[in-house]
């Protein structure tokens, strides 16, 4: 089958042929219906030889959805032929995290070596993918699996990281979401679809900032050094009740905890690995940094059912597997509007 793999520290990704897998005991074999293309990827790829975490080649692709191709001796809960989409933080199973749903916090992964798809195990952008667990699937419906993909990563982890947030988010509340590519376009259907927040969107891009506004930011404006007066400026000088950063920069950081209201949210959900000071006086009294990563199950499945009801739309550019390279070219050069999907059997 073709895969696209990340091969050889520093270069490119290649589209390579490798041998079909075949699914062992408790494992189901998907042939690939979507898969998405995410900023993650590429930090995986700029980390440097000493330290990288994973064994090369790998096959790059966490969002990923399929149709059941094959059973392993033992499975059950799945049919063949159906159309499914990935829980990709896999866990143990076991542990009081995972047996509550929370397999992104896992406290076993390190211990058994757990990784998720296209994280560390052989990923989606391929024509065909093993999932460990069929209690990692979730059926998908009627829904299109190409426009649905993205919500395994891009919806769920905006959705986790706002529902966090939600009891703070009541009717006169502010919501700030930094960053409107990828995630930040899904968190603001969101943020509309499950509170009652004004949904403020702060951008580099124009073209992002135009994206927010069409799917339901009440204000957009650039993300430069006025935006947090702005912030203040529109909530009367009180700032914002919940940031959601999903850039993480050392700029998009500081913008976050200066929106900031007394007893708000800074949650920082993009990895550039900006930092913010807590402490008595950095911040507005009573203000909680959070570092989020990714949902859980029960949550992809409360993802997939505002989909369904037709509250959240995710802009999607497609891309023939052979033409997977190209899409982590422009995603890098910041030229993706919404998510890229590549289709390896389309």
């Amino acid at each position: 089958m073709k895969a696209l793999q990340y091969r050889e520290i520093g270069k490119a990704p290649e589209v390579v042929e490798i041998p079909t897998p075949e699914p062992k005991p408790g494992e189901v074999l998907l042939k690939v219906t979507a898969a998405g293309v995410c900023h993650s990827d590429i930090a995986v790829m700029e980390w440097p030889a000493e330290g990288f975490p994973y064994k090369l080649p790998l096959t790059l692709g966490h969002e990923g959805a399929g149709t059941v191709a094959a059973l392993g001796d033992g499975v059950t809960g799945v049919e063949v032929g159906e159309s499914v989409a990935v829980y990709g933080p896999w866990g143990c199973g076991r542990c009081i995290k995972c047996a509550a749903g929370e397999e992104n916090y896992c406290q076993r992964v390190r211990e058994l070596d757990i990784n998720p798809p296209g994280l560390g195990s052989p990923g989606a952008i391929a024509e065909y993918l093993i999932v460990d667990d069929a209690r990692h699937l979730v059926p998908l419906g009627n829904l299109d699996p190409v426009q649905t993909v993205p919500l395994t990563d891009a919806g769920l982890t905006p959705y986790h990281a706002i529902k966090k947030s939600l009891p703070k988010l009541t009717p006169g509340s502010t919501a700030v979401v930094i960053g409107t590519g990828g995630l930040g376009h899904v968190a603001v259907q969101v943020l509309r679809a499950v509170s009652a927040a004004k949904v403020v969107a702060l951008d580099v891009s124009e073209d992002k900032l135009e994206l927010a506004r069409k799917v339901g930011a009440h204000e957009a404006f650039l993300s430069d050094g006025d935006a947090a007066e702005k912030v203040k400026d529109l909530t009367g000088g009180i700032g914002a009740q919940a940031v959601f950063d999903f850039v993480g920069v050392g700029p998009t950081v500081a913008t976050a905890g200066a929106c900031a209201a007394v007893e708000s949210d800074v949650t920082i959900v993009g990895i550039g690995g900006g930092t913010l000071p807590v402490g008595f006086g950095a911040l507005p009294f009573e203000v909680s940094v959070k570092a989020p990563y990714w949902g859980t199950r029960d949550e992809l499945i409360e993802v997939l059912d505002l989909a369904r009801d037709g509250l959240i739309d995710v802009h999607v550019e497609t891309y023939s597997l052979e033409e997977a390279p190209k899409a982590y070219e422009r995603l890098h050069a910041g030229r993706i509007n919404g998510r890229a999907v590549i289709l390896p059997n389309g």
